[in-house]
C-alpha cells in the first residue's frame, strides 16, 4: 500500500518504531493483544514493554520485544515480526537473529511489519507498507483489498495531526536537541531512542537536501488537507480508485430510482396503479434517498476526509 505522508521522514520513520503509542493515539481504532490477568494495564490498555536495541552501526540495527523484533535497514526500510499466540522467544539465541532468520522458520503464526518511508521534500514522505502472514490468507480471497486500505488509513491518520504538532516543535529546538521537546525514559522509547542515535551518528540529524530544499517546513495547511485521503492515497491505489467510482456511481443510481419512484407516483392519476403499488413507489423513493445520503457520507469519511478528534475518545 502506498500513502503521501505531509510529515517529515524522521518524524514518520520514528513514529513507525514506536508501539506503546499505540493505544493512546489510536485509542478506539486498533484492538489491544489480549493480556495475562495478572499484566497491569491502565485505562487506554497501555502497559510496560520490553524492548532491547542490538547492533547499532552505520546500516541501521535490531531489536527484540517479547515474542517479536525489528530491523532497521537504513535508511528508509524498517521491518518486523510477531508471533501470533504471543509465544516468547529463547533468550539471547533467538535476540540474535534476523527477522529473516525468525520468519523463515515457519512453524508458528507469524505476520510481518514491512515500512519503506521515503523522503520527498522538508515536511513531505512516501510511506509504502505490507503486513504479510503466514496464516488466514483465504481472506484476502474474499474482501476486498480496498476495505482493508480503509481501516490502515484510518490508522494512520488517527495521530497525524498530533505528528504535525509534534515535528515543530522539534524544529524549533533542533533535531540535534530532540530530547528536550520529547521525554523518552522507558525501555519502550527504545527503537525511537536508536533511531535518533543512528540519524545524529550518521546523518547529522537531518535530511540533506543539497540544494533543492532550503530544509524548512512548509505552512501548516488546513485540517482538510493534512488529512486529505484521496490525494495522498487514493487516486494512486487502483482497489481504492475503483471502489470510489463504483460507489460514487451507487449514489447517483440510486438518486435516480428516488426521483424516477417519485416522477411515477406523481405522474399517474390515482385509480391507474393501486394504493399499495403507490405506497411502495414512495417507500422505495424514501429508502433510496436515504441510502444515498448514507453512502455519500460513508464515501467522503473513508475516501476524502476522517477528522479525528482525539478529546471524544
Amino acid at each position: 500500500m502506498y500513502k503521501g505522508q505531509t510529515l517529515r521522514y524522521e518524524i514518520l520513520t520514528e513514529n513507525l518504531m514506536d508501539p506503546a503509542h499505540v493505544p493512546y493515539a489510536h485509542y478506539g481504532i486498533m484492538g489491544g493483544q489480549a493480556r495475562k490477568n495478572s499484566e497491569k494495564v491502565d485505562r487506554e490498555g497501555g502497559r510496560p514493554l520490553e524492548i532491547s536495541i542490538k547492533n547499532l552501526d552505520i546500516n541501521g540495527f535490531t531489536a527484540k520485544q517479547e515474542s517479536g523484533g525489528f530491523n532497521f535497514i537504513a535508511p528508509c526500510i524498517f521491518h518486523g515480526y510477531a508471533t501470533v499466540g504471543g509465544t516468547k522467544g529463547t533468550g539471547s539465541q533467538e535476540s540474535a537473529k534476523t527477522t529473516e532468520e525468525l520468519s523463515s522458520a515457519v512453524p508458528q503464526k507469524r505476520f510481518l511489519l514491512i515500512f519503506i518511508c521515503v523522503p520527498v521534500s522538508p515536511g513531505n514522505s512516501r510511506l509504502i507498507w505490507s503486513f504479510p502472514r503466514n496464516f488466514g490468507i483465504w481472506i484476502d480471497q474474499v474482501v476486498p483489498r480496498w476495505m482493508f486500505h480503509v481501516g490502515q488509513n484510518l490508522i494512520l491518520d488517527s495521530d497525524l495531526y498530533l505528528l504535525h504538532v509534534e515535528e515543530r516543535k522539534i524544529m524549533e529546538v533542533g533535531s540535534s536537541n530532540w530530547q528536550k521537546a520529547c521525554y523518552v525514559p522507558t525501555k519502550s522509547d527504545a527503537l525511537v531512542v536508536a533511531f535518533r542515535r543512528w540519524l545524529n551518528k550518521y546523518a547529522r540529524g537531518q535530511i540533506d537536501w543539497g540544494t533543492k530544499f532550503s530544509g524548512a517546513l512548509p505552512p501548516t495547511p488546513p485540517k482538510e488537507q493534512l488529512l486529505d485521503r484521496y490525494w495522498s492515497h487514493v487516486v494512486n491505489c487502483r482497489s481504492c480508485s475503483a471502489a470510489h467510482k463504483s460507489l460514487n456511481a451507487l449514489e447517483v443510481a440510486l438518486q435516480i430510482i428516488a426521483i424516477i419512484s417519485v416522477a411515477v407516483v406523481a405522474a399517474t392519476k390515482q385509480n391507474m396503479i393501486s394504493a399499495f403499488m403507490r405506497n411502495t413507489l414512495v417507500i422505495m423513493s424514501v429508502l433510496c434517498f436515504a441510502a444515498s445520503r448514507l453512502l455519500s457520507h460513508f464515501i467522503y469519511k473513508n475516501f476524502r476526509f476522517h477528522d479525528y478528534n482525539h478529546a471524544f475518545r
